[in-house]
């Protein structure tokens, strides 16, 4: 029926180079020192952008982990079934380096290589990534029992997906998760009450719940419970010495917003065996490095977001029409991608910056940058960005939906996935005011590293009186200690901003830079997306982030 006619409708973003569509990744990725990495990315991307991986995505959230508590015959067996696609996309991610394989590769940029290519995996589907970020995160913390690492580290580093619910040694690789928070406390861990037990040397048995443990199909845990000497970090796998099952009740699976695809539980652990990480009384500075290492997963799973939401809204722009011209030709709709495609290359520098510090502080590597300083950066980068970037997804999510107008709206689109899985990131390892304290605590505790990022911003801060002011602003405010903690927030998101419009000023095309000091430093720009000087050049920041291999 001629009623029946489809016209003026975009077509779906598939079979297009996830990576090689991304200027502001590729080049980052040769500037931070993982160039050697390329073809593999190439890779990845054509395959992050296929019709197949997308649809493992969509199918992966569309039917979410299964429960099973018991077997047929009233048997206790606490397994989670998940859909095949899901085995799919982490079948890729392990085998693709996206686990621990950095801790194993002494190439300078491992980690760099690691973090482009969770930026490009990560745009098929966020919640797998979760087992697999906490597979990576975990490594500095189980270092802290030499004997316990050694009997891991192969198949934690090993690029092989076993989905195999059997002990450790009968696996070719194996995932880790985390159970840290319990119902009363959250955040505050040090109100944890599972305790401990001692056995023998590191043996202990633990006993008490926890609010939430990610991916409970993992092979073993991080976990924290309180001995005589106070809160103590714990591995507990999922399988005794002995070969029979540990006591680690998973009580039910948790309902999410978004992140579907992955499985969130609580948990209950009755006389649980495990052994000692760290010494007694120090479980939270035996977690702090598996801390940062998820904090910086949280940045890029926050980047990628904004990046596929770029990618999506400027697709869809380009395809589609209204009252006689394209959309991405009317100026409006130019002003509202552009601030979007900055909002994305500010991320995504910012992010692969991030990363080549951390990859010079993993040891054993000859970095390209001096290690002592890249220390001292990391300590307040890292909550930095994590809170202002994480906090500035789901804003840039509900704009890129708008973009698409009702069909945004639907299931079909792809558009509510990405929306719901937004917020995820700001809220995972810290949410907004925990983030901004740890920041003050780390400025009060180390003046070194605030120091050293104040020299990093004014180096490109003297040349632009816009960044000179909102230097000065910050200043200021620093200056006022009996004020800071009320301010922290200002505070922390005026030093995410400089330090991005530094970056860009350094690595990204001056219309750029230009337009973002401007929009989020100057009076160029206003609170909602769209908002950019008359005088930004709209149009080439659009064509930069245009959603198609070069």
């Amino acid at each position: 029926m001629a009623t029946h006619d489809v016209t003026n409708q975009s077509r779906p973003l598939v079979d297009y180079d996830v990576f090689g569509a991304d200027p502001a990744l590729t080049g980052a990725l040769q500037r931070e020192g993982a160039g050697w990495a390329g073809p593999d990315l190439e890779r990845i991307g054509r395959l992050a952008g296929s019709e197949d991986a997308q649809e493992w995505g969509r199918a992966a959230n569309a039917n979410p982990p299964e429960l099973l508590t018991h077997d047929r015959y009233g048997h206790r067996i606490d397994e989670v079934r998940f859909h095949p696609s899901y085995h799919e996309l982490m079948t890729v991610a392990i085998g693709e380096g996206l686990g621990a394989a950095p801790w194993a590769d002494d190439r300078t940029g491992s980690h760099v290589a690691r973090c482009a290519k969770v930026i490009v995996w990560y745009q098929t589907d966020g919640g797998h990534m979760c087992p697999t970020s906490m597979t990576y995160s975990v490594v500095p913390a189980m270092r802290n029992n030499p004997e316990l690492f050694a009997e891991w580290e192969s198949g934690l580093t090993a690029a092989s997906y076993d989905r195999r619910f059997v002990p450790a040694e009968q696996k070719s690789g194996l995932t880790c998760g985390m159970a840290m928070t319990e119902k009363q406390g959250g955040s505050d861990v040090r109100a944890n009450t599972t305790t401990a037990r001692h056995l023998s040397g590191d043996e202990y048995l633990i006993t008490g719940h926890k609010w939430f443990c990610s991916a409970p199909m993992s092979d073993g845990f991080l976990t924290l419970a309180q001995t005589e000497a106070g809160l103590t970090c714990f591995f507990l796998p999922r399988w005794r010495p002995d070969g029979t099952r540990n006591a680690m009740a998973i009580q039910r699976l948790k309902d999410k917003l978004g992140d579907r695809s992955n499985a969130s539980s609580e948990v209950e652990f009755d006389e649980a065996w495990v052994r000692r990480v760290g010494d007694e009384g120090r479980g939270v500075a035996t977690i702090i490095e598996m801390v940062n290492h998820t904090r910086l997963d949280c940045v890029l799973g926050a980047t990628a977001i904004m990046r596929q939401g770029t990618a999506q809204a400027i697709w869809h722009a380009r395809h589609r029409s209204a009252f006689g011209r394209t959309l991405v030709d009317q100026p409006l709709m130019t002003q509202v991608l552009a601030d979007l495609a900055l909002e994305s290359e500010a991320a995504t520098t910012s992010a692969m910056w991030l990363a080549g510090l951390f990859d010079a502080t993993a040891g054993g590597r000859d970095s390209h940058r001096n290690d002592d300083t890249a220390r001292l950066l990391t300590r307040l980068a890292t909550p930095i960005l994590k809170y202002w970037i994480c906090k500035r997804a789901p804003m840039h999510a509900a704009e890129a939906l708008e973009c698409f107008g009702g069909n945004g709206f639907v299931e079909e689109s792809p558009m509510p996935r990405l929306f719901r899985q937004s917020p995820l990131n700001g809220v995972w390892e810290g949410s907004g005011n925990v983030i901004c304290l740890d920041v003050l605590r780390a400025m009060a505790r180390s003046p070194e590293s605030t120091a050293a990022l104040m020299s990093e911003l004014r180096v490109t801060a003297e040349a632009s009186p816009t960044m000179a002011a909102a230097l000065g602003e910050v200043q200021a405010l620093l200056d006022q200690p009996d004020e800071l903690e009320r301010s922290a927030r200002s505070v922390v998101e005026r030093l995410a901003l400089l330090l991005q419009a530094s970056l860009l000023v350094r690595h990204a095309p001056s219309e750029v830079a230009e337009a973002f000091i401007e929009s989020r430093l100057g009076s160029g720009g206003g609170i909602a997306f769209g908002t950019l000087s008359p005088a930004a050049d709209a149009g080439a920041i659009v064509r930069r982030a245009l959603p198609l291999a070069s």
